[in-house]
């Protein structure tokens, strides 16, 4: 999307450049949108699509919409059944061979092309790290933290395929994307791989790091022993009993 391509050389372009889509759901979201999107049209990946789904916002962020409409490849504003019901609405209109979501208060760092360069393999959840709270990026984890915890959203950059073969589980408000990423664990033709790039600022002010997802949280150990086996399922359990999961 941006003109500063300088450090992407025309051979890597053919090499391995595919469409990566940009997702951004927003619901009165004024106070920090522009910043996401400026961040979005900074990058030197060369071909990103954006696109924004509004939930109907009464705060002016429609307005930024309407401001920014030549830049975004598609945007909507109308009621919705919360995030993940707008992701869905998003990835319906999304084109790209790979998939990543940004929340409305993150914005992008522009070593996210550098990753983005990186994604050859078509089976393959890439991710990165974020900055969050001042903490040290998280960098790879194991795939117990995987269970345990799961990785930030705005670390993770799909293959398409993924949500070729899957959907959120609206029932989940805010752990909903926690549940697809063990889905996807398990499913043994698809891999997690790290690469090392810090990609963006994640605010930790979204739904998933306000709330606890309570429903998720209790079906959160028959999840771990369905997609990584009773190994760590056994090990979740007794760490729970003893007050450390």
């Amino acid at each position: 999307m941006s003109e500063n391509t300088q450090n992407i050389t025309s051979k890597q372009v053919d090499a391995y450049a595919r469409r990566l889509t940009v997702i951004i759901v927003t619901y009165n979201a004024a106070a920090t949108l522009q910043k996401s999107l400026d961040s979005v049209y900074m990058q030197s990946y060369p071909d990103i699509e954006l696109i924004v789904i509004d939930g109907n916002s009464s705060d002016g962020t429609k307005d930024i919409l309407i401001a920014n409409n030549d830049k975004i490849t598609y945007w909507r504003s109308e009621p919705d059944n919360g995030i993940y019901d707008a992701m869905t609405k998003a990835l319906k209109q999304a084109k790209g061979d790979w998939i990543y979501f940004l929340g409305a208060d993150d914005d992008l760092l522009p070593d996210f092309s550098n990753m983005a360069m990186e994604l050859n393999e078509p089976n393959t959840i890439y991710y990165g790290s974020v900055l969050t709270r001042g903490l040290k990026p998280l960098g790879e984890v194991s795939d117990y933290y995987l269970a345990k915890h799961g990785i930030i959203q705005q670390s993770i950059i799909y293959p398409k395929i993924v949500f070729e073969k899957y959907s959120y589980n609206f029932k989940y408000r805010s752990s909903a994307d926690f549940a697809l990423n063990m889905q996807c664990f398990g499913d043994k033709s698809l891999k997690f791989v790290h690469l090392n790039h810090v990609i963006a600022n994640f605010s930790h002010d979204g739904v998933s790091g306000q709330s606890r997802d309570m429903v998720f949280e209790k079906d959160k150990p028959k999840l771990i022993l369905k997609n990584f086996g009773f190994k760590f399922w056994f090990r979740f359990m007794v760490r729970k009993m003893r007050g450390k999961s």
